[in-house]
This record gives C-alpha cells, sequence and structure tokens, in this order.
C-alpha cells in the first residue's frame, strides 16, 4: 500500500511537471546592440492565455510606444495553436551595457518570468534604425523570400522556385506589383499557376509571420556549373501602425511604399557521370517506363498498321528525343506523328510523350520488328538505366512474293517498291449534312403573328393586379418606413459586403459605413465627436439604448478585429449586427 502511494505521488509529480512545461513565456528583441540614437523594440511573446502581466522597469530607457496586444489562433494538423504578444518600442536614455529584468505573467494561478537580457548601448550611428520610423518598420516586417528545393541538381534534373512574401502581424500590404521578373536564361522553365492567393501562417527566421506564396517555378538547369538565378523584385504599399490614435481610442495605421528583393540564388549544376553512359542515351532524366506496341500483328499487302513507341513517367519529358524505328525495307514507314500529354507541377514533369508510325507492308510474309532500346539517368539510384521492347512479328498473308518482285526491275536501282494507294483509302466520310426548306414562310397566321395579337390583351389584367398591389403598398406607411430603413442600410454597407473575407478592407469599410451614416443622419462630422457624444445625441432622437449599446459595440470591434484574427464568419455576423442595428436606428429615430 505505501509502495501504490508513493507511485501515485511521483505520478502526479510527473503529470504536473509536463503541463508546466507547455507553458512558453520569452522575452524578445529586435536587438542586442544599437546606437543611443536607435530604437529597441521588446516583444513579450507566451503561447498560453495568462492574466497579470507585468513587463519590467525598462531602466536605462525610455518608453516611446507600446504596449501594442495582439493575440492569433490557429490550427495545424488539428492542433490548436495559441499566441500573445504584448510590444514596447524602447529608446535608450545613456550608454553603456544594461540588463532588460524579468517580466512576468499568471497562467492557471502559477508566475512564469522571462529570462533577463543583455543591451549594449552605444554612440549615436549615423543612420538610426528607429522603432517608431515608418519605413524602417515596413522594412524589419516585409520579406520576400526565394525558397529553392534542391541547389546541386544534376543535369536536366527538375527542382523549383517558390516565391513567398513574409509579413508580420503587427503591418499589412495593401497592395502589391512586379518591377523586375526573374528570367532563367540557362534553364528550361515554366510557371505554375497560383490560383487565389492563401494567407498561411508559418515562421522567418524564429518569428511568427503570414505569409502567401506569389509565384511557383519548375526549372531544368541546361547547363553544368554555377547557374545564376535573378532576383524577383516588388513594389509594396504596406500598412504600417503608429503612435497616433482615432476618437475612439483606436490605433491609426500610415502607408508607405517600400521595394523588397527576393535575392539573386546560385544553382550549382553536376554533370552526369560518364561512367556507365550508354552510347544511344539522348539525355532523358528522371524515373520511367518504355513501350512499344503495334495495332495488329496480322494484316493485307497495302493494309496499314500503327507502330507505337511511348514513354512515360516523371522527368524532362520534353527535352529528350525517343528512340528512332528501324523496319526492313519490305515495310513502308511513314515520318512519326509525335505526342504529348504531359503536366508541370511542382514536382516537376508528368506524363507521357509518344512517336506514332503509320507502317504499310508490300509484301507477303512475316517481317520481326526488331527490340527497340530507351536509356535513361534515374535520379533515385544515380546510375543509368536501359529498357528494351519485345520483338514483334508481322504476319502479311496476302499480297505479292518479294521474290517476285525483286525479280522486276526497279526504276530506282533498289529493291523497295512504292506503295501504291487507293484513291478513297483515307477518304473522309460525311456523318453531317445541313439542310434547307425551299418552301417560303409567311409572317400572316404564323405563331409570331397569334403571339404579338394577343401578348397585349393578355397584359391587361396584369397591369391591373400590378397597379391595385402599389396601392396596397403605398399605403403601408410602417412597412414603407421599415422597407426604407433596409434598403439605407444595405446602401451604406454595399462596399463593407464586397469586401467580405478580406479583414482589413472589410472593417475599414465597415467602420467608414457607420461614420457616413451617422453623418447623413444626424448631419454632424463624427470627425470632432467621441463614442459618448454620439451615443447621447442618438438617446436625444429617442433611439433605444439597447440599439444605441449595439452601435457602440460595433464601432469597437471595428477597430479591434483590425489587429487580432478574425474569420470569414465572424465578419459575416459583424455585418449583420451592423445591417440590423442601422436599420433600427433609421425606424426609431426622431
Amino acid at each position: 500500500m505505501k509502495r501504490i502511494k508513493h507511485i501515485s505521488i511521483v505520478l502526479v509529480l510527473l503529470v504536473s511537471s509536463v503541463t508546466f512545461a507547455q507553458v512558453k513565456f520569452e522575452a524578445k528583441v529586435s536587438k542586442t546592440k544599437l546606437g543611443i540614437n536607435e530604437r529597441l523594440r521588446v516583444d513579450f511573446e507566451m503561447n498560453r492565455d495568462g492574466d497579470n502581466f507585468n513587463p519590467p522597469s525598462f531602466a536605462n530607457f525610455k518608453v516611446v510606444g507600446g504596449p501594442n496586444q495582439s493575440v492569433s489562433k490557429s490550427w495545424v494538423n488539428g492542433v490548436s495553436q495559441f499566441s500573445k504578444k504584448y510590444s514596447y518600442f524602447l529608446a535608450p536614455t545613456s550608454q553603456g551595457t544594461f540588463t532588460l529584468s524579468q517580466a512576468s505573467i499568471e497562467v492557471d494561478g502559477e508566475v512564469y518570468k522571462t529570462i533577463p537580457t543583455k543591451i549594449t548601448v552605444t554612440s549615436a550611428v549615423s543612420k538610426p534604425q528607429d522603432g517608431n520610423n515608418a519605413d524602417y518598420v515596413a522594412s524589419e516586417n516585409i520579406h520576400l523570400v526565394a525558397e529553392v528545393s534542391k541547389t546541386n541538381p544534376y543535369l536536366n534534373e527538375a527542382i523549383t522556385v517558390v516565391y513567398k512574401l513574409y509579413v508580420s502581424p503587427n503591418t499589412g500590404v495593401s497592395n502589391w506589383r512586379e518591377i523586375d521578373n526573374p528570367k532563367y536564361s540557362d534553364f528550361w522553365s515554366q510557371n505554375i499557376d497560383v490560383k487565389g492567393l492563401q494567407v498561411k501562417n508559418g515562421t522567418y527566421k524564429g518569428e511568427s509571420y503570414r505569409y502567401v506564396e506569389l509565384r511557383k517555378t519548375v526549372l531544368y538547369p541546361q547547363k553544368t556549373g554555377k547557374l545564376k538565378i535573378e532576383p524577383l523584385s516588388l513594389d509594396i504599399t504596406v500598412d504600417v501602425p503608429t503612435n497616433r490614435r482615432d476618437i475612439f481610442g483606436g490605433r491609426l495605421m500610415t502607408q508607405v511604399h517600400k521595394t523588397v528583393s527576393a535575392g539573386e540564388r546560385t544553382i550549382n549544376v553536376k554533370q552526369l557521370p560518364e561512367k556507365g553512359r550508354p552510347d544511344d542515351f539522348t539525355g532523358a532524366v528522371g524515373d520511367y517506363d518504355f513501350k512499344v506496341t503495334t495495332t495488329k500483328t496480322e494484316l493485307k499487302a497495302s493494309e496499314s498498321l500503327n507502330l507505337n513507341v511511348e514513354v512515360s513517367g516523371n522527368g524532362n519529358l520534353k527535352l529528350f528525343e525517343l528512340p528512332k524505328v528501324v523496319l526492313p525495307s519490305s515495310l513502308e514507314v511513314y515520318e512519326p506523328e509525335h505526342n504529348e500529354k504531359v503536366t508541370t507541377n511542382l514536382r516537376g514533369m508528368q506524363g507521357r510523350i509518344s512517336d506514332n508510325y503509320t507502317v504499310v507492308p508490300q509484301f507477303k510474309g512475316k517481317y520481326p520488328i526488331p527490340s527497340i532500346s530507351f536509356s535513361y539517368f534515374d535520379l533515385k539510384t544515380e546510375s543509368y538505366k536501359r529498357i528494351s521492347s519485345e520483338e514483334i512479328v508481322v504476319d502479311v498473308t496476302q499480297g505479292p512474293n518479294n521474290a517476285i518482285a525483286e525479280s522486276q526491275p526497279s526504276v530506282s536501282g533498289e529493291n523497295k517498291q512504292p506503295v501504291v494507294l487507293n484513291n478513297d483509302q483515307f477518304a473522309f466520310i460525311k456523318t453531317k449534312t445541313t439542310l434547307e426548306s425551299n418552301k417560303p414562310s409567311h409572317f400572316f397566321k404564323s405563331k409570331l403573328f397569334w403571339s404579338s395579337l394577343l401578348v397585349p390583351f393578355l397584359m391587361i389584367p396584369l397591369a391591373m393586379v400590378f397597379r391595385k398591389q402599389k396601392a396596397v403598398r403605398d399605403a403601408d406607411v410602417t412597412g414603407n418606413k421599415i422597407r426604407k430603413a433596409d434598403k439605407l442600410a444595405k446602401k451604406y454597407l454595399s462596399e463593407a459586403k464586397k469586401a467580405l473575407g478580406q479583414k482589413e478592407a472589410f472593417y475599414v469599410a465597415l467602420e467608414k459605413a457607420l461614420h457616413n451614416y451617422l453623418k447623413a443622419k444626424l448631419n454632424i462630422e463624427t470627425g470632432d465627436l467621441s463614442k459618448d457624444k454620439i451615443q447621447n445625441l442618438l438617446l436625444a432622437k429617442e433611439v433605444d439604448q439597447t440599439v444605441v449599446s449595439d452601435f457602440s459595440s460595433i464601432l469597437e470591434s471595428c477597430e479591434l478585429a483590425r489587429y487580432t484574427p478574425s474569420t470569414k464568419v465572424s465578419m459575416q455576423q459583424d455585418y449583420d449586427k451592423a445591417a440590423s442595428t442601422i436599420s433600427l436606428i433609421d425606424k426609431q429615430i426622431r
């Protein structure tokens, strides 16, 4: 019994330690060394929501911005992830080496503290990096990255380049355009269509960022050695938060233009090995299957058959030649028809290519089509492989004997006989025709004639019913007022509805719609009023207290939602609530 009690105590301690280990609370600084004329950013970040946050005293520093609070929630592979951050912008007051003391937070009754951080402040620098400067903040929070799947591929091996634009949670992007497009002069390239930019959560240099994949390109190097991938450059309009606030206490944003570049990338392309290279190797690199087929193996002379040489699989399908077919001289062979059924994605080219030969035998007999070989370089084993087809025998059952044909003189001096074609051998058979009646048609007594005659008479009772309904509708004063209010709500909220799904644009349009409604309805300039004054004005117009409270809560939601994650469902809820509130105000206002 005593042993069981001890085991229970140990298990409780282990479970408690695992639970506590799940809480992560740390301080992150933008730099550990700065000039006295620069600014320092400090983020206190946690992965669990806590209470009673206490920042350090920030001795030897002056708080010039913050605290700014941001919260993000996401689901990754079915696991919920939470992040909460408090951000401060500091200006040093003196030179020296200082220690940022510990910040604390309380989670589930336990107090957690950050690790002290040493900061070195030097003399003034010639180009200060100001944490409150919009250009500097934009450059620190917007990054364009070119992610290359492999930097040392073989010649003709597929690699992918994905251009990602990383944006920190504190900033936003209003617009962007390409300035310089990369040129792939030493590569065979194909862009992969990006349908609909999707915002994803990720990390950049250990920091939480949002990112979008702007462009995806598949490259096949055509030369060996060090090849350059030119950078992609963008001109971006960045929304940066300022220290100014609007009449409702919300932080105002400013826009700056920033040029970002993904930087030049170097690809070191390896030569395919000389050891074991087949003599008939034509440059195929990848993973392939090879087959040779015929549509028939038994036929008469002057009839035709199709011989198909096909390579399928994954690799540089469009960048090599298929093996040629060599047949006996008694088989007339036409130039092949080349077919490609290839798709390109991030794994490279996939599909099949083929050469289709038309073969016409001239003499009776059996003719072997010898085995055809195809060789390629296998990237998995890094070795050359060869695939050979089976020998195919074509049996020509009827026709002139080859020996008789050889005894006849040939104009060209060869034993090969020209193909004798029937004039209608490949004649096209029409399957459709278009016939026109030669009987004239008259408008009089036609269906259109009777319809034109009767429709005006049928419209008279419909017009009378419509007029009666309109009179009833016009007499409904209360209903007309309700419909007018709903129409007014839709008018002001039309721009917000168009931006549903785009968080920043939606809440900016929603807030503007609410302000414009007040300006139109109360004949006031809302930029000069606070929330309390707006509430007093609405109450003075005999609007219910609950409706006024709902209107104020929507304005607060617009401000908070710009800096916190929002789903399309929550946006739809805010939109519906705003439409309902505007409609109620318009019905009640005196």
